[in-house]
């Protein structure tokens, strides 16, 4: 090999290393544009089942039944807006309006019967709460500069919902539309795999999508129930927000149950720790296992069983692998993108015995 084709390799090394970091770095400035892409096709693979009834049961035109997919979701979507935004103001306000010396004396009392209740060395937090000063930073008076800070954002929020809705749109209108995009990417003689590929992942993972929302729905119910019957504050809202940090695996049960607990000593500050607050927790701790063992060993398995066809120990450890190496955004994708990978290989690398043995049921 003369020295002209060794710098020529250097050259092409070089081109190719300078265009992939060219390219990461154009996908990280239009990132917010790839989120609206994403929602775009998550909503589409949810609202399959929807257009399919519409189109084939009612035999609604396309287009119209486009447009009534995309009008539920909103719906949807606005309902829950709807739910929050008074909790959030009622919210802000009782935190502007709240007694510093009432809350220490509050707090005081209840650790001193946490620790006579449990035999354990004396906590103090005079001190602690002698040191936060960021209350001051509640004081209604700065109610309209933070109203300003969320209307200065609206604008960008409408434009993300109006890019999500109308990428949803034509991905509804034409299923194939993303997969003829990406075909692009794919060589002559490959395309075949590739739209197979396509068309089973889209498949799973709709049926995924459709599974998760109908778990979310399931786990607001129970929850709903739950902290009614114990009597919660906005017990509606906390419920649904429970039902969704669900959807984090692992980590969003246990920030679920973290919130519970806290609201439940909160909303009760005033109370004996031992009469009131600690029976509380018992049984608010008590409720939630049982949901969660409704969860994990109900809703669970015909979702990730039946939807993506795969065993719970490959989902188990997929979550734990794409959860080290990419943190909370790794446990919830993992799913998705685990399946991805098992249709992709299935269709390229069917050779191999392993692929063969993890792929036997797609």
């Amino acid at each position: 090999m003369n020295s002209r084709a060794i710098s020529n390799g250097i050259l092409r090394a070089i081109s190719i290393i300078l265009g992939v970091v060219l390219l990461l770095y154009f996908l990280f400035l239009i990132r917010s544009v790839l989120l609206y892409i994403l929602l775009g096709a998550i909503i589409s693979l949810i609202g399959r089942p929807l257009m399919f009834f519409f189109t084939s049961k009612l035999k609604l035109k396309t287009g119209l039944a486009v447009g009534i997919c995309l009008i539920i979701f909103l719906l949807f979507f606005m309902l829950v807006i709807a739910l929050f935004l008074p909790i959030l103001a009622e919210q802000y306000q009782n935190i502007s309006e709240i007694n510093l010396k009432k809350l220490e004396v509050d707090i005081d009392r209840l650790i001193n019967e946490f620790t006579v209740y449990f035999n354990i060395e004396r906590l103090y937090v005079r001190d602690l709460l002698n040191q936060v000063d960021f209350i001051k930073y509640l004081d209604v008076k700065r109610l309209p500069e933070f109203l300003g800070g969320i209307f200065g954002s609206l604008g960008n929020f409408m434009i993300g919902i109006f890019s999500v809705v109308f990428i949803a749109f034509f991905a509804l209108k034409d299923s194939r539309l993303l997969e003829k995009s990406l075909l692009v990417f794919a060589k002559k003689q490959d395309e075949n795999k590739f739209t197979n590929a396509f068309s089973k992942i889209k498949e799973l993972l709709s049926r995924y999508f459709v599974g998760l929302l109908v778990q979310v729905i399931i786990l607001f119910v129970l929850y709903s129930a739950l902290l009614l019957v114990f009597g919660f504050k906005n017990a509606i809202a906390v419920a649904l927000i429970c039902a969704i940090l669900n959807l984090i695996p692992y980590l969003g049960p246990v920030i679920s149950f973290m919130l519970l607990i806290s609201l439940a000593i909160t909303d009760n500050l005033h109370m004996s720790f031992s009469a009131i607050i600690l029976p509380k927790i018992i049984k608010v701790g008590v409720g939630f296992v049982a949901i969660q063992l409704i969860d994990n060993f109900g809703n669970q398995p015909i979702i990730f069983g039946n939807s993506v066809r795969s065993h719970p120990l490959e989902i188990f450890l997929a979550i734990l692998i794409f959860g080290l190496l990419f943190g909370v955004g790794g446990l919830i994708t993992a799913v998705p993108l685990y399946t991805a990978i098992k249709v992709i290989s299935k269709e390229f690398l069917s050779e191999y015995k392993i692929v063969k043995y993890l792929t036997k049921e797609i």
